[in-house]
C-alpha cells in the first residue's frame, strides 16, 4: 500500500475549464498516492494547468491531439486553439481514462458515464441501457477486426457498433487497498501480435487466446496481481505495470522484475509506452518518469523541469513531441527540458536562434 493517500477533489477548483458543473463522483475523487512536487521555482507558479489532472492523451490522424481529464471530459488542440467538450456540448463524461479511433475516423471515449462517440459532428452516448456491462470504463482497445473492447467496473464488453456482447472474464478479488475495486474491474485490455487479448485486473493478468481464458498472477512470477497496464514491445516481451510492486516483464514463462538494483525506484506504476525508437516509457508515483533504451532505465524529474511526480500518461505525436499528463495537467520534453504547457503552450519546441 503508497506510504500516503489523497483524495482529488475537483470542485475545491471552483468547476470544470469547460463551464459544465462537477459532480462529486467516487471517480473524481480516485484515491491516489500524495503527488509530491518541486520546491523549486516552476511554471506551474504562473500557469493555470490545462487541466488539474491529465491522464490520457491521444493523437488523431488529422493530427489533432486529445486530453482525457479527470474532471474537464476531453479537451482537443486542433494546432491553433485548444477547446474543452463537456456535458453542455453533449459529452457526459468528465473523468476521461480511454480514447481510440476506429477506421471510419470515429472517436471513442470512455468515461466515468459510459461510452462516448464522436463522428466529426455530434457526441453519441451508450451505456447499461444499450447493453454495455457498467457505465464507468477504465479501457478501450480496437482490435484487428475493427470490433471494440471495453473494460469497465463490471466487466468487459465487446461492441460491434450495433450491439454490446458481454465477455466472461473470470470474477477476482478486489483490491481493497485503492480507492476504486470491484471483483470484475478491468483497468487494461491489449491484443499482442499473436491475436491474443490481456486483461489487467485486481487478481492478476487474464490472456485470451481466442478458446481459452488463463491467468497469469503472482504464483507464476507476475511482480504484483494489481494490474494497471500491459504493453507488447517490439520484441514480444510483456510488460506489466502494476500498483504496487512497479514494473516486470515476461518473455516466454520467465519474469524479470525492475527494481532499485537496475535504478528503477517506487512502486505504483500506471502506464507503459513503446516510442517509435523503441524506447520504454513508464512513470512510477513519487520518483517521476523512466526511459529504458534497452540496456539502461535513465530517470526523469525535478531536475529536468518535471513539476510533478504523479504522471500518469505519456505519448508521441508524429512530430517527435513527447507528452506526459498527470497532476498539474500538461507537460511536453523536448529532448532536453520538460516545460509545463497550458492552453496557450508552449505547443512546439522553441529553438535557440
Amino acid at each position: 500500500m503508497s506510504t500516503a493517500r489523497f483524495i482529488l477533489f475537483v470542485m475545491l477548483l471552483g468547476g470544470c475549464l469547460c463551464g459544465c458543473a462537477v459532480k462529486r463522483t467516487e471517480s473524481l475523487a480516485y484515491a491516489q498516492s500524495t503527488p509530491t512536487t518541486s520546491k523549486s521555482p516552476s511554471a506551474t507558479a504562473t500557469m493555470t494547468p490545462l487541466s488539474p489532472f491529465i491522464r490520457r492523451i491521444f493523437e488523431d490522424r488529422s493530427g489533432r491531439l486529445w486530453f482525457g481529464t479527470n474532471g474537464d471530459g476531453v479537451g482537443c488542440y486542433n494546432g491553433k486553439v485548444v477547446e474543452f467538450f463537456c456535458e453542455k456540448e453533449g459529452f457526459p463524461g468528465e473523468a476521461v481514462r480511454a480514447i481510440v479511433q476506429d477506421k471510419h475516423d470515429a472517436m471513442w471515449f470512455g468515461t466515468d458515464q459510459g461510452l462516448i462517440k464522436y463522428d466529426g459532428a455530434r457526441f453519441t452516448t451508450y451505456t447499461t441501457e444499450q447493453g454495455l456491462a457498467h457505465d464507468d470504463i477504465w479501457s478501450i482497445i480496437i482490435d484487428r477486426d475493427g470490433l471494440l473492447w471495453i473494460g469497465t467496473f463490471g466487466g468487459v464488453s465487446r461492441f460491434d457498433g450495433k450491439t454490446f456482447t458481454a465477455f466472461p472474464l473470470p470474477a477476482v478479488e478486489p483490491n481493497l487497498d485503492v480507492g476504486v475495486t470491484s471483483e470484475r474491474m478491468v483497468m487494461c485490455i491489449m491484443q499482442d501480435k499473436a491475436g491474443r487479448m490481456w486483461f489487467g485486473t485486481p487478481g492478476g493478468a487474464f490472456v485470451y487466446d481466442g478458446k481459452s481464458c488463463t491467468n497469469i498472477s503472482e504464483a507464476d512470477g507476475l511482480c504484483d496481481n494489481s494490474v494497471n497496464d500491459i504493453l507488447e514491445d517490439r520484441q514480444g516481451r510483456i510488460w506489466f505495470a502494476t500498483h504496487h510492486n512497479g514494473i516486470c516483464y515476461r518473455v516466454g514463462d520467465k519474469f524479470t522484475h525492475i527494481t532499485a538494483k537496475d535504478g528503477v525506484n517506487g512502486t505504483e506504476a500506471w502506464d507503459l509506452y513503446e516510442d517509435p525508437a523503441g524506447n520504454i516509457w513508464f512513470p512510477i508515483e513519487n520518483s517521476g518518469v523512466y526511459r529504458y533504451d534497452g540496456k539502461t532505465f535513465k530517470n526523469f524529474g525535478e531536475a529536468q523541469g518535471l513539476t510533478t511526480n504523479a504522471i500518469q500518461c505519456i505519448y508521441q505525436d508524429r512530430s517527435g513531441r513527447l507528452w506526459l499528463g498527470g497532476w498539474q495537467g500538461l507537460f511536453r520534453y523536448d529532448g532536453d527540458t520538460i516545460v509545463s504547457v497550458d492552453k496557450d503552450g508552449p505547443w512546439e519546441v522553441t529553438k535557440p536562434r
